[in-house]
């Protein structure tokens, strides 16, 4: 009797054990659901806030959309005097829950992306991809890409028109650099007096020679001369010249 007692008693003893356990077990299970749900909703219903390089004040909100995550980014600018500030928005997608680390903590994960967009003066801006570093070993497919975004930039069109006034402008440097060119031709008055040095030279002689009076017929044959290898204007100088010469 008394060993069928003490059996009964250990029986009972392991079933009390056994129940506890199963009670511990499920009240860990119970704390994990809880904690990851806290995690969840932390996601879904707290946004994480910041402010851009700017000062632009943004939040980041995170909901579902099927197998993806979406993720959107709105921020406003400080106003200016009267003028009220920029408001903008820009939208990502992913599936960031391929990311281990990420099921085990999803907020640190956006709290990553968000230390990036921090640092832009515009939060939409930025990479087109982010890879925070507890998933930057992940494909593309797990980060979180750039859907759209308003307004929309267009930083890239006005570049163009500042390049085309700057054409027009070259040849009008040119032009008053071509003008002073047909100002060179001027040096050509040189007027080829060459044959008036020898009519100088001519001159300078006939001092000493002005009592030389001979014959009728050389002046004749010194106008000939005169007229044919002399100016007009020299006609008379030359054939006294010539008929002294002969003489």
């Amino acid at each position: 009797m008394r060993a069928s007692v003490r059996v009964l008693l250990l029986l009972a003893a392991t079933l009390c054990v056994s129940n506890a356990q199963n009670n511990n077990s499920s009240n860990d299970n119970k704390q994990q659901q809880q904690q990851q749900q806290q995690q969840q909703r932390s996601i879904w219903d707290e946004p994480i806030r910041f402010s851009t390089k700017t000062k632009d004040s943004c939040t980041m909100v995170v909901s579902g959309a099927g197998d993806y995550t979406r993720l959107r980014v709105s921020c406003k600018g400080p106003s200016q005097g009267q003028n009220p500030g920029r408001s903008y928005y820009c939208d990502f997608q992913g599936k960031p829950n391929l990311c281990r680390a990420y099921n085990l903590n999803p907020r640190h994960f956006f709290t990553q992306m968000m230390w990036d967009m921090r640092k832009l003066s515009h939060a939409c801006q930025g990479p087109k991809i982010y890879r925070p570093q507890m998933c930057k070993k992940y494909p593309d497919e797990a980060q979180m890409t750039f859907l759209a975004s308003w307004p929309k930039t267009t930083t890239p069109k006005p570049s163009k028109p500042v390049q085309e006034p700057r054409k027009p402008s070259v040849p009008s440097q040119s032009k008053p650099v071509t003008s002073p060119k047909p100002v060179k031709p001027q040096p050509q008055p040189v007027k080829p007096q060459q044959p008036n040095k020898g009519t100088q030279n001519k001159k300078t002689t006939p001092k000493p020679v002005k009592t030389t009076t001979r014959p009728t017929e050389q002046p004749d044959k010194a106008s000939r001369m005169a007229s044919e290898y002399c100016w007009k204007s020299f006609h008379g100088v030359c054939s006294y010249f010539i008929s002294w010469f002969q003489n």
